[in-house]
């Protein structure tokens, strides 16, 4: 997108009416709607109201190291703030944002995998029915995401071999999982009303 060069003349909350001019024009989702004018005014709010183009790469830097040192924000968070930032210089002012050096980065937060027990699946398992059974099923004991197992073909079964053959997995990769011994009666009914189905197109 061209910028005019004027833009540094503009005072800064009509750079920041201008900034959400181009994000609506630009058709950019709602949150980013709401949350980069929002970050742009804060960084401004931040420096005292001084005009960005008088801001510096070390005033980037303290307002991103603000964020996860006093505000322990998660990275997630500081990040949208540095590509608010990045919008505002490049497509606002129409030049390249000041190098943030130094900055401190958020950590970012993970989350321990919580681990249903035997009891626990055994459970749940017994409250569902049909194919929501067969499905809950094969994603405990095959390790299936959901849509792996939502974009299953008949081709991909081999009752014999017990084994399933899941295409364009995680990262674009094939790969051979078994197929539980407790799916393989829910699995045959499922395979037969497949077979139905499919001879019902073809009549049709």
């Amino acid at each position: 997108m061209s910028v005019n060069p004027a833009h540094h003349a503009h005072t800064v909350t009509e750079l920041l009416g201008l900034a959400g001019h181009h994000i609506r024009k630009l058709h950019l989702s709602l949150k980013t709607e709401q949350a980069y004018p929002y970050r742009m005014r804060q960084f401004n709010e931040f420096h005292g109201r001084r005009h960005p183009s008088k801001l510096n790469g070390e005033d980037v830097s303290a307002y991103l190291s603000h964020l996860a040192v006093v505000e322990r924000f998660a990275a997630s968070t500081q990040n949208v703030a540095l590509n608010a930032l990045l919008y505002l210089y490049r497509n606002v002012l129409g030049v390249e944002m000041p190098v943030a050096q130094g900055a401190v980065r958020a950590w970012r937060h993970r989350r321990l995998t919580s681990v249903h027990t035997l009891g626990e699946v055994s459970r749940l398992l017994a409250e569902l029915a049909g194919e929501s059974h067969l499905m809950a099923t094969l994603l405990y004991g095959s390790g299936l995401r959901l849509l792996e197992c939502l974009e299953l073909r008949v081709k991909d079964v081999d009752v014999d071999k017990a084994t399933l053959t899941v295409w364009q997995g995680k990262g674009g990769k094939d790969r051979i999982t078994m197929l539980p011994r407790t799916a393989l009666d829910a699995g045959q009914v499922q395979l037969g009303r497949s077979r139905l189905l499919y001879e019902a197109d073809r009549a049709a």
